[in-house]
C-alpha cells in the first residue's frame, strides 16, 4: 500500500515513537521514498526509555527483513517537559489512565506543539521537505486538527522561511485498519504502553487496552509481551 504524497524520489522524516502507528508508516513509506529520515523526540516522559529501545529493536527487525539497512540512521531529539509538566502522570508514572478511560484521559497539553516543531526545525535545516504524522480519524485532541496543524506549517515556515510539509496519510483510517495495513511486519516489536512492568507492556493502561482491542478487531494475533497475566490475546 502507498503512502506517497510526493514522488518517490524524494526524502521524507517521519515522526515515529516506537507505537504501531508511526511504526507502519515508517515501514511503508520505504517503498515510497528514496531517502526515509526516523525521528524520535525525547521529553523525559516516565515510557521513554522502554520506548526507545523497543524503537530501536523494531529498526533493527526491518533492516533485517529487508536484508540491508534501507533507512537513514535514527535521530533523537530532544525536547525535555519536566519544566512544564511538574507531577503529572506522565512524568511521574503515578495515577496513569487505565483501560476503561476515555481518550481525553491522555491528553499532554502542548505535545505536538513542541514535537512538531523541534521536527519541523530540523527538517528545514537538513533539506528534508516533509514530515509524516501517524493521527489517526479518531485523534480527538484540539492540536490534532487540520486546522491546527495547517496554521502550525505556516507558522513555522514563515519564521525560517522553510517550506517543510506535514503529511497525515493515515488521517482517514482507525488503528484497527492501520494494524491490518502492517499485518506482515513484526509488530509485536512496537510498543505503545504508559506504564511498562520490568521492560514490557503493562497491560492494564489506557494505551494498552486501545493496542488489545486494535489487534483483536483487525483478526490478528497479539503476540506483545504484556505483564499482567492472562492479557495477552489470541
Amino acid at each position: 500500500m502507498s503512502i506517497a504524497t510526493q514522488p518517490a524520489a524524494d526524502a521524507l522524516a517521519v515522526l515515529i515513537s516506537g507505537g504501531v502507528d508511526s511504526a507502519i508508516l515508517f515501514a511503508e513509506a520505504l517503498h515510497d521514498y528514496r531517502a526515509v529520515f526516523p525521528l524520535y523526540i525525547r521529553t523525559g516522559l516516565s515510557w521513554e526509555h522502554t520506548e526507545l529501545r523497543y524503537l530501536k529493536r523494531f529498526l533493527r527487525a526491518l533492516a533485517r527483513k529487508n536484508g540491508q539497512s534501507v533507512f537513514q540512521p535514527l535521530t533523537i531529539l530532544d525536547v525535555p517537559v519536566a519544566d512544564l509538566y511538574g507531577t503529572h502522570w506522565s512524568i511521574t508514572g503515578d495515577g496513569v489512565p487505565d483501560e476503561t478511560s476515555p481518550d481525553e484521559a491522555v491528553f499532554l497539553p502542548g505535545r505536538n506543539v513542541l514535537l512538531l516543531s523541534k521536527a519541523m526545525l530540523w527538517c528545514h535545516l537538513n533539506d528534508v521537505p516533509a514530515l509524516a504524522l501517524g493521527h489517526l480519524e479518531a485523534n480527538p485532541f484540539p492540536e490534532a486538527t487540520p486546522g491546527f496543524l495547517a496554521a502550525f506549517q505556516e507558522a513555522v515556515n514563515q519564521a525560517v522561511d522553510g517550506s517543510v510539509q506535514l503529511v497525515r496519510p493515515y488521517a482517514g483510517l482507525s488503528k484497527t485498519a492501520v494494524i491490518s495495513r502492517g499485518r506482515a511486519l513484526p509488530l509485536e516489536g512496537t510498543f505503545s504502553c504508559i506504564r511498562p512492568r520490568n521492560g514490557r507492556h503493562c497491560g492494564c493502561c489506557n494505551k494498552c487496552g486501545e493496542r488489545r482491542r486494535a489487534f483483536a478487531d483487525a483478526g490478528i494475533t497479539d503476540r506483545t509481551k504484556y505483564a499482567r497475566t492472562g492479557a495477552t490475546v489470541h
